[in-house]
């Protein structure tokens, strides 16, 4: 289930857009500012923003570039909403690092097929097949995952885990956000079953004579790191 995060100081139209994607199974988020758009969105780290061009603290244009300089969100694709329909506004737009622009108002039937479009784009540009951290190695066609030349076997989970942990290695992760990226919809998951679970893959793929690779941040969370 991908996640949307809306940057709009329009209450209606957060309301229609927000339902409207809730309905096609997405999930959404959503702020009212552009400055505290920016610090929910490290948070969250949502799979696409739309973003108001007009907003009451700074510009639309503001935050993408802002977005865009930051080495953790620049990959996160930004669809801008304006009312300006302008040709040179489009490529201003565009110019600060917005993937796409849609003039107001817009049909919902767009906006859908518009937000598909990106999100196909990037997952297949963010996808990889194999992936490398140190002596650690997941081939992600076959869901096989090799320590040197040793085989690790995993169970369901804590593949999951790990292949989420490994593309950003060193990166603190709540317990919050892993539940929310690798249990996704499954509200009854305990933090305590988190815990559980790192256990396990920490176990799993830290083989005799090998340097260990999951670190518990105290009170933060768990990180793939050495």
């Amino acid at each position: 289930m991908s996640k949307i995060f809306i940057i709009e100081d329009e209450q209606a139209i957060i309301e229609l857009v927000k339902y409207n994607l809730e309905k096609e199974g997405y999930r959404v988020s959503y702020s009212n500012k552009g400055d505290s758009g920016i610090s929910e969105i490290k948070q969250i780290e949502p799979d696409l923003i739309l973003l108001d061009w007009m907003l009451p603290d700074i510009s639309g244009i503001e935050v993408c570039k802002i977005l865009k300089k930051d080495k953790k969100l620049r990959s996160i694709p930004v669809i801008m909403l304006t009312a300006k329909g302008e040709e040179e506004d489009k490529i201003r737009g565009l110019d600060s690092g917005a993937d796409d622009y849609m003039t107001k108002p817009f049909s919902h039937l767009e906006l859908k097929a518009r937000i598909n479009a990106i999100l196909r784009r990037s997952k297949a540009e963010s996808f990889k097949d194999e992936i490398i951290y140190k002596d650690l190695k997941i081939n992600r066609i076959e869901r096989k995952v090799f320590r040197g030349n040793q085989t690790i076997n995993l169970g369901p989970t804590e593949y999951n885990l790990l292949n989420f942990l490994i593309d950003n290695p060193k990166r603190v992760y709540s317990r919050e956000q892993l539940l929310n990226n690798v249990w996704r919809d499954n509200v009854n998951v305990e933090e305590r079953t988190i815990d559980v679970h790192v256990r396990k893959l920490r176990q799993a793929i830290n083989i005799k004579d090998a340097t260990p690779l999951i670190r518990t941040a105290r009170s933060a969370g768990y990180a793939l790191d050495s």
